[in-house]
C-alpha cells in the first residue's frame, strides 16, 4: 500500500485542532484504558489498520492485558469486561454505525446507567474523534510501522 499524503503536513492546523480535541477528552477523568478500548473497538469496526495497530501499542504500553485485546471483537460474550466498559462499547458500535442504528433511546439509557452527562459528551466526542481519524488514514492510505516478529526473526 502507498501513502497518498500526510494529514499532518498537508493540513497541520485541522491536525493539530484533531490533537487539540485527543488531548481534552484525554484530561476528561475518563480512564485511560477505557478511552483505548473505545478507540480500538471503533477502528476494528472501520477496519483501520493504522489505528489499529497505534492503540493496540498504546493499550499494551499502559497495562492492557493481550487478552482483553484479543477478545475485544467478542466482548458482548465474554465476562472481561465490566458494566461501564460494555456501556461505552455498545455505544461506540452504535455510534460508529450511526447510519444504521440510528443511536436508539435504550443504548443511551444504558450508557447513563454507568456515566455521567460530561462522561457522556466525552465519550460521544471520543468516538466522533476516532471515526474521523479512521476515515483520515484510511483514505489517506497510511500505514502503521512494522515491526519484525519473533517468528520471523528464527
Amino acid at each position: 500500500m502507498t501513502p497518498r499524503l500526510n494529514i499532518f503536513q498537508a493540513a497541520p492546523e485541522g491536525a493539530k485542532a484533531m490533537m487539540a480535541v485527543e488531548a481534552a477528552i484525554g484530561k476528561s477523568g475518563i480512564e485511560h484504558g477505557l478511552l483505548e478500548l473505545v478507540r480500538l473497538r471503533a477502528s476494528q469496526i472501520n477496519g483501520c489498520a493504522f489505528c489499529i495497530h497505534m492503540h493496540v501499542k498504546d493499550a499494551l504500553n499502559n497495562g492492557e492485558s493481550e487478552i482483553r485485546l484479543h477478545m475485544l471483537d467478542g466482548w458482548r460474550e465474554s465476562p472481561l469486561y465490566t458494566d461501564r466498559e460494555r456501556a461505552a462499547l455498545n455505544w461506540t458500535e452504535v455510534l460508529t454505525r450511526v447510519g444504521k442504528t440510528h443511536a436508539p433511546d435504550a443504548d443511551y439509557a444504558l450508557l447513563q446507567s454507568q456515566f455521567d452527562e460530561t462522561e457522556i459528551a466525552n465519550l460521544t466526542l471520543l468516538i466522533g474523534a476516532i471515526n474521523l481519524w479512521n476515515r483520515v488514514q484510511i483514505g489517506l492510505r497510511a500505514v502503521h510501522p512494522v515491526e519484525a516478529s519473533a517468528a520471523a526473526a528464527a
